[in-house]
């Protein structure tokens, strides 16, 4: 989960730049938490408080995060916003990155799995209902769970492959020249895993989801959640103590309250 909020934080200034250099200073005055961090802590709030793990219940805690904050850098996704202050609930369709961004609490929560990814598609299904959007979730929090049990590189990326259908097989340097801004999870999921894939450490994956010149937080958040798990990134790391000095004293408490209770 710290690993999502390091990489959201360090995409923010990123975000509509179009930046393609892995050259860059991490933290900087003009970065801040965004959207990403807020649903991720959203996500972890359900998991903590809701035993019965029941959609609507997750549609509620989310929505009530992002109206206690509703001005984030970048801001929110059109219709996502729209659906913070929809009181139905309803979910509407979208395959956007934002059910990925938002899930890797779920991959650290479960003793299988089966049930990350089921958990995965209860918590996309809530305004991200189209398959790709679920497919998103999935796979990123499959990538976690598979990453925090020791499994290899080429494990993770053979066993996402066969499962979700995502190409593994590129790297970020075959992606760079030519990928563009793209908001939805077919083109920003692969991209992140791949980042991950393709990194030596930790602040390399982040570095190179980066300086793919994208949705650089989205990319930044799903990176770091699974280079997370693989690289053993904790709350007294050094780049985790400087990211939170970025976030509130409720996401901190949150952060904190996870990390004890993640299997």
């Amino acid at each position: 989960m710290i690993g999502a909020i390091i990489g959201d934080i360090v995409g923010s200034r990123f975000e509509f730049s179009r930046f393609k250099s892995k050259e860059f200073k991490l933290f900087h005055r003009e970065c801040d938490y965004t959207d990403d961090t807020i649903c991720t802590i959203a996500t972890a709030d359900w998991l903590l408080n809701d035993i019965n793990l029941d959609g609507n219940e997750y549609a509620k805690i989310l929505q009530g995060w992002c109206r206690k904050f509703p001005n984030p850098t970048g801001g929110y996704g059109g219709r996502f916003h729209t659906w913070i202050y929809d009181e139905t609930k309803k979910p509407y369709g979208s395959f956007g990155n934002g059910s990925a961004m938002r899930v890797s609490p779920v991959g650290w929560f479960f003793p299988t799995l089966e049930k990350t990814i089921e958990v995965a598609a209860i918590s996309a299904r809530v305004s991200h209902d189209h398959p790709e959007g679920i497919k998103g979730a999935q796979a990123t929090s499959a990538a976690i769970f598979l990453a925090r049990h020791n499994k290899s590189k080429n494990q993770i990326r053979l066993a996402i492959e066969s499962e979700f259908g995502y190409d593994l097989n590129r790297t970020v340097d075959e992606l760079r020249p030519t990928y563009q801004y793209n908001e939805t999870c077919q083109k920003t999921v692969p991209e992140s895993i791949i980042s991950f894939l393709d990194s030596t450490d930790f602040e390399d994956a982040i570095r190179n989801a980066i300086s793919l010149g994208g949705d650089a937080d989205t990319l930044g958040a799903i990176t770091g959640a699974i280079a997370e798990a693989y690289y053993d990134i904790s709350l007294q790391d050094s780049l985790a103590q400087e990211a939170m000095k970025f976030l509130t004293e409720e996401f901190v408490e949150i952060l904190s309250m996870f990390d004890q209770n993640k299997v």
